[in-house]
């Protein structure tokens, strides 16, 4: 992300600071590894405020099992100024969204797919999704850009979700924007 060196900050939730992406990954597949028949989604979003002299930028990574909890961690990104222009602010969301996408590499899915993989015919699932803070309505000021915004996602193979169904992004990620 070029000239942003307060880039890489580290990932944080209610219990526990400082935790780098390789620490949030084993979380993951301890959480997963609780109960391997689970329905699993691992969302990822970012959402963006604007304050008075700065950006305040927080990604969400969510792993859900459906219907029995979730684990959850953020990372915060400042940019020092206000962005007031709308679509460089989402497309720098989901730039954020697309480098923590990234980390979950081939091997570290098929990882994630193998703890649920002996269990599939038992109902287990994983999903990957990639929320995305705009919406298609008819008075979203972000409707214009959700085609662009849902083929980025859509390219990494990530499953790209929009308002209503952003909610990591547009709910998660947003209480710590403030």
């Amino acid at each position: 992300m070029n000239n942003y060196s307060a880039y890489h900050h580290s990932f944080k939730n209610l219990q526990e600071k400082g935790l780098s992406f390789e620490q949030v990954f084993e979380r993951i597949v301890t959480f997963m590894n609780l109960n391997p028949k689970g329905h699993y989604r691992l969302m990822v979003g970012t959402d963006s405020q604007v304050h008075k002299s700065q950006t305040v930028f927080i990604t969400g990574i969510v792993i859900q099992n459906e219907g029995n909890g979730v684990w959850a961690c953020i990372r915060k990104f400042i940019v020092p100024r206000k962005m007031t222009q709308l679509h460089e602010r989402i497309s720098l969301e989901l730039s954020l969204t697309e480098e923590i996408v990234a980390m979950f590499t081939e091997e570290r899915k098929n990882q994630l797919i193998a703890i649920v993989l002996p269990y599939i015919y038992e109902g287990a699932t994983f999903t990957m999704e990639g929320h995305i803070d705009i919406g298609a309505g008819q008075r979203n000021k972000t409707r214009e850009f959700v085609k662009e915004m849902v083929s980025r996602m859509e390219s990494m193979g990530v499953e790209p979700k929009i308002k209503p169904d952003a909610f990591v992004a547009s709910s998660y990620a947003n209480r710590y924007t403030k």
